[in-house]
């Protein structure tokens, strides 16, 4: 009788030390099987940062506590700037507003760009869905630009948005830093209405980035109606004889400098939730988003949408946007000017 008395006692422990984690997350569960999250998206529909967004917001939530339906939400405005100030003084402070916004938003802070009226530190980063991101300069072939001496002889229309976004930051830094005349046509909302541009000639070249771009746009690489002018450090394996941006620089002292001005590139497309967010629930939001990087559900749809996964855990953004908001003042005002 004893022995079966001891059984039960061990079979009861057994059951509690199951249990423990899910009574730990009951608290989280309850708040959110009861509400829809929201995910803002700082950028219009079918961009790139759009696409992940939504790819995420079609697996994140199973693997949340309470498991809440993720529902998108489009802002445009200032390259991801608007839509930063919502999340960060509009909206829910509570874990139930998610933000993903350029990852250009923490050096656009850090050079103080105008409109700005949020804190990239005080978000509650949870992730990077894509790997670190790989800049370009591109070009219409039919426009006849081939090289980039071609974008130093003369000038060149480039289409972009506004400043803050990497479309408009790489042009910028190239005309400043290493002696292209690019026309910077700012003012675009997103990158698709600019490939349309390309297209009908009204701009020459475009800022891209290259793992989405060559992707999206296969085609286009394929049948040779673009070429790559300039790449971001290290070289792409696709790019071997496209320069690096660090090899154009007039200057080898401004090579910092890019590296502020690029900086959004080590981050890939991060998500946060709002500032204000209860330590439990970054905790649980963190949690999900790396089950949801390794489940293959996840990853066989994100291979359809062809869509790369890799990139950070929210601790490692957390490092990267506090890195980017401690650049030296001589860099950032040097920036600053740039970005002007």
């Amino acid at each position: 009788m004893s022995g079966i008395v001891i059984y039960l006692f061990r079979a009861t422990l057994a059951l509690l030390a199951l249990a423990s984690p899910a009574l730990a997350q009951s608290p989280v569960a309850d708040f959110y099987k009861s509400r829809a999250i929201t995910m803002v998206v700082g950028v219009n529909v079918g961009a790139s940062y759009d696409l992940e967004g939504r790819l995420i917001a079609r697996h994140l939530g199973k693997f949340i506590p309470g498991a809440p339906n993720i529902v998108v939400q489009n802002m445009l405005g200032g390259g991801g700037i608007v839509a930063a100030n919502y999340v960060q003084n509009i909206s829910a402070r509570d874990g139930s507003v998610l933000l993903m916004a350029p990852a250009t938003l923490p050096m656009a802070q850090a050079v103080r760009l105008e409109g700005i009226k949020f804190d990239m530190g005080a978000f509650n980063w949870l992730g990077s869905v894509m790997p670190s991101a790989h800049s370009a300069l591109i070009s219409w072939t039919a426009s006849g630009v081939k090289t980039f001496a071609d974008i130093t002889a003369r000038e060149v229309s480039n289409g972009a948005s506004p400043k803050g976004s990497y479309t408009y930051t790489l042009p910028a830094l190239l005309n400043q830093l290493a002696g292209a005349k690019l026309k910077i046509v700012a003012g675009y909302q997103g990158i698709a209405p600019i490939f349309l541009a390309l297209e009908r000639g009204e701009v020459d070249t475009l800022a891209v980035t290259w793992n989405d771009f060559a992707q999206e746009k296969s085609d286009w690489v394929r049948e040779g109606k673009v070429r790559a002018l300039a790449q971001s450090s290290p070289r792409s394996e696709d790019l071997p004889d496209t320069p690096a941006i660090e090899d154009l620089l007039l200057r080898a002292s401004d090579r910092p400098l890019v590296d502020l001005l690029l900086s959004g590139n080590r981050i890939g497309r991060p998500l946060a939730a709002s500032p204000g967010t209860p330590p439990e629930r970054i905790a649980a939001l963190r949690a999900a988003f790396e089950m949801m990087r390794r489940d293959p559900v996840f990853l066989s749809d994100a291979g359809a949408s062809h869509i790369s996964v890799g990139g950070l855990t929210g601790e490692n953004i957390q490092g990267e946007v506090k890195a980017v908001l401690a650049a030296a003042p001589e860099i950032v005002d040097s920036a600053r000017k740039i970005l002007e």
